[in-house]
């Protein structure tokens, strides 16, 4: 690992996950990880995007917690069947990651979508590709293809023990297949494949209801930020 910052902590600022609540980080800016240091890192609570490594330092709040699926004792449930059914016709691939037009465009769609705002093509570009494509831990790239059609990508780090899932974007013109669910369980498939323990889903907030998918993958585990171990919930 070669560590381009120090650890700190970020100034306060307003959650948001929780309206009434104010968050802060630690983090710090590093490339160059293996496999193994990322494992150390992501087992600690971390999360990344580009060169930015960081974990919640709040003062009065513990609800943003790290959620990691335990894959070789997932089953698919019922609905997650509903889901695979459901998009049986879309290809899907894993490789190495290569900035291409095509993704950048899906995810300004996708952005348009969720975060209801334009910005300038080329500074969007420039900040896309140096988040997602400024490989500082070995990552894959899931593809989804409908016919020849790309309707969504997964950006995917990997660890020595573990999968992480950075970022998923999807074509909102498909919104109706659950693409988001369809996308973790192949990569939970594929965390399998590959002989690893552990599907990382970021962070889960309970009080929060666009996180609501991310417990739905069981068996899974919480980080309790209070001990710094990993613990187990029941469904």
């Amino acid at each position: 690992m070669k560590l381009l910052s120090p650890p700190k902590l970020s100034p306060e600022e307003k959650c948001p996950y929780i309206a009434t609540e104010l968050a802060r980080h630690e983090f710090f800016l590093a490339h160059d990880l293996s496999a193994q240091e990322f494992d150390d890192v992501l087992k600690k609570g971390f999360r990344k995007f580009g060169v930015y490594f960081f974990r919640p330092h709040c003062q009065n709040c513990q609800a943003c917690r790290p959620l990691r699926v335990n894959v070789n004792d997932f089953k698919p449930s019922k609905s997650h069947r509903r889901v695979l059914k459901k998009n049986q016709d879309v290809a899907v691939s894993f490789q190495a990651p290569e900035y291409s037009e095509e993704i950048f465009q899906l995810f300004r769609k996708h952005s348009k979508l969720r975060f209801e705002q334009e910005e300038n093509h080329n500074t969007a570009r420039e900040d896309f590709i140096q988040t997602h494509f400024t490989q500082t831990t070995p990552t894959v790239l899931s593809l989804f293809h409908l016919q020849d059609q790309l309707i969504a990508v997964g950006f995917l780090d990997l660890s020595q023990r573990g999968t992480s899932s950075v970022y998923f974007i999807y074509d909102p013109d498909y919104g109706k297949r659950s693409l988001g669910v369809f996308g973790a369980l192949k990569e939970i498939e594929y965390t399998q494949k590959t002989m690893r323990n552990y599907y990382y889903l970021g962070y889960y907030v309970k009080e929060n209801s666009s996180m609501n998918y991310k417990n739905q993958f069981h068996p899974y585990e919480l980080f309790d930020w209070t001990q710094g171990i990993w613990k187990e919930t029941p469904r």
